[in-house]
Formats: C-alpha cells, structure tokens, sequence
C-alpha cells in the first residue's frame, strides 16, 4: 500500500549512497527524507504517518544496529531495512529477527530493494491500524466500573450468566444487569464483539 503521506527515510552516512538512492525512489514514486547520520534522524520530529527506514549498518556515531535497538524500544511503526557493505550472515539473522524486514547486501538488487520498501509500507500501514484499534478498545473499555471489567473477564472464558454469579456471590439478575451495561458501554450487541474488543485492548480472560 503507497500513499502519498508515506514516507521513506534513508539513514546513511555516505552522501553517495543516499543521492543515489533518494533519487531511485523517487523515480518509483516514493516521497524521501534522508539523513547522514542517526542521531540526525533522532532530531526529527516524531512521524506519525506510514512508511519505513532504510538504514546503513555501519555509521559515525550511533550505528545502525544501535538505532535499530532505539526504535525497538519506542515501539516505532517504521519498518527498517538494512544495507551494507560488509556482509554478515549472523548479523543479518539478528537484524530480521529483530524485526527488519531484509538485510541487503551493497550492491543491492534494485528490484529486491523495490519489493523490500513496499512490504516495508505495507506493515507499517497495519501496524498503525492495529495500534489505532488498540487504543479505540482501550478507551472504550476504560467506560467499565470495576464491577463490569471483572464481569468482562469472566465472559470471555465463555461462563454463563449463572456460573459467573456462583463466582462472584451475586444473583443472576444483577450480571445480566452488568452485562447489559458492558453491551451498551463498548457499543455492541452480542458476546463475540465484546469478547473481539477485550482482545484488542490486550485483556486476558479471567484465570489466564
């Protein structure tokens, strides 16, 4: 997915490499930034759009690799690509399994790099959905007393409105009541869509 908002940042510190690149992109229409170093990308302001980074592993300053532990901690939606000069099997094992989406190897296929940058966007466009969801579930959930989040948790294992009373030492009545709040507060009608909110918001069942 490409929108014209999306946004490729190339981190190098070789001027060559990022000309070179940022005009390729932009032939294959890619809106770019670069910058020559990570602490220079760190400066940025915070982009709150889909895209990716594509990052050189060796730097002055801050490596690639280190910047890549940055974005980890921030939870950054930007999905990174490495390039490199100097191959490393294993590095380029950890990279990925860090979460970049490849690790490629100067001179890089240029169809390779295509192909890396538009998966690259893609995710980036799903994880600022997923992350929208969240945070829309959570606020939505926030609505509930005390009294209903336990009820929620107790609804998502699958126990009947008897069974969750026994549980909690109230009558029927009084869970259908709280349940009936819980449909009105997250705005829906059945039992999966409360149970698919619970999920996004990151709410275990009751026990778990």
């Amino acid at each position: 997915m490409k929108e014209e908002s999306d946004i490729v940042f190339i981190i190098d510190d070789d001027e060559s490499v990022r000309s070179s690149l940022s005009l390729f992109l932009q032939l294959s229409d890619y809106v770019v930034e670069t910058f020559g170093s990570s602490e220079e990308y760190l400066d940025r302001e915070d982009f709150k759009r889909a895209g990716c980074i594509i990052l050189d592993v060796n730097m002055v300053g801050k490596s690639g690799l280190e910047l890549q532990e940055v974005l980890i901690n921030r939870n950054s939606h930007l999905p990174v690509i490495f390039i490199t000069g100097y191959g490393n099997i294993h590095m380029g094992v950890d990279t990925v399994k860090k979460g970049a989406i490849n690790y490629l190897e100067k001179p890089f296929d240029e169809e390779e790099l295509l192909q890396s940058v538009a998966e690259a966007v893609t995710l980036s466009h799903k994880m600022l959905a997923e992350n929208e969801e969240f945070l829309k579930s959570q606020h939505l959930i926030q609505k509930l007393s005390a009294r209903e989040y336990e009820i929620l948790t107790y609804i998502m294992t699958g126990m009947l409105n008897k069974q969750i009373a026994d549980k909690l030492h109230i009558v029927e009545h009084t869970v259908k009541v709280h349940r009936r709040s819980i449909c009105e507060k997250l705005e829906v009608k059945s039992v999966p869509q409360i149970i698919r909110i619970a999920e996004k918001a990151g709410i275990h069942p009751f026990g778990n």
